[in-house]
């Protein structure tokens, strides 16, 4: 039968696609502290106090690719290069979501419809990695080699979410609703359509590391494309809601270490 825990426990038990997996969710994060740190530089005078939480976020994701080359590391693993068609965080900036990396590496302050962009953008797709990682942490958060890395991760993913609808919020009060409304649901229906490319490519190449046989394939491709049906009709809806947060600050503090891992 196949389920998302079939799926994955044959991805955990097979070395190449287990170090396919790592090197794909490493580099989406690195790239992702990369930004983050950039943009907590670049904060605009008026949103200073937004600096220190922004930086938090970019260390957490720097930690969690950490974390994911260490798990590759203690099975005796190296990465291996993350092919073009796989990499969600660089197709996403590639399609105009999210802050450019030219406009990052540039000395220059943002503006506030940069941190609205930026927001929108995590808003987005931390509600992606936050339902991914709550999937995970269902299934595996007491397997002895990856349980704790998953709760550790999963913890940080859903305190992300919390701050970017916390600041979204504040920001709407402010006089920017419209814009976060309008930004929101542009970076919703470009991410469930990358992320359905990436699906797609990304089990394809297990696919073919794991020799799943045409039919199997055919089957988990036709889901993908169910999802993503469902997604653009409806399921979108979920990425662009406001909602105050039970967790309030939850990046107001010093990033956990993962000393651990790394």
């Amino acid at each position: 039968m196949l389920s998302a825990k079939s799926l994955f426990e044959e991805i955990l038990h097979d070395d190449e696609a287990f170090r396919l997996f790592c090197s794909i969710a490493a580099s989406g994060e690195s790239q992702g502290g990369w930004e983050n740190g950039r943009i907590a530089a670049l904060v605009p005078e008026s949103e200073r106090e937004l600096a220190p939480k922004v930086a938090r976020h970019g260390a957490d994701e720097d930690k969690h690719g950490r974390i994911f080359r260490a798990l590759m590391k203690k099975r005796g693993l190296t990465p291996v290069d993350v092919p073009h068609e796989t990499d969600y965080t660089m197709l996403l900036e590639q399609h105009g979501i999210g802050l450019a990396h030219g406009r990052l590496r540039r000395e220059q302050q943002l503006g506030v419809p940069d941190i609205v962009t930026y927001l929108a953008h995590s808003r987005v797709t931390e509600q992606r990695a936050s339902e991914q990682m709550d999937l995970l942490h269902r299934y595996f958060a007491d397997h002895p080699d990856i349980g704790r890395a998953v709760k550790m991760i999963s913890q940080d993913e859903d305190n992300h979410l919390a701050y970017c609808h916390e600041e979204l919020l504040r920001l709407a009060y402010a006089g920017h609703g419209r814009t976060i409304q309008r930004t929101l649901r542009t970076c919703a229906l470009a991410e469930i359509r990358i992320y359905r490319n990436v699906s797609l490519a990304v089990m394809d190449h297990m696919g073919r590391l794991l020799g799943w046989p045409r039919a199997k394939s055919a089957l988990l491709a036709a889901g993908i494309h169910a999802v993503y049906a469902y997604e653009r009709a409806v399921g979108w809806r979920r990425m662009v809601s406001l909602r105050m947060p039970e967790r309030r600050d939850a990046l107001g503090g010093p990033a956990l270490t993962a000393a651990e891992f790394a």
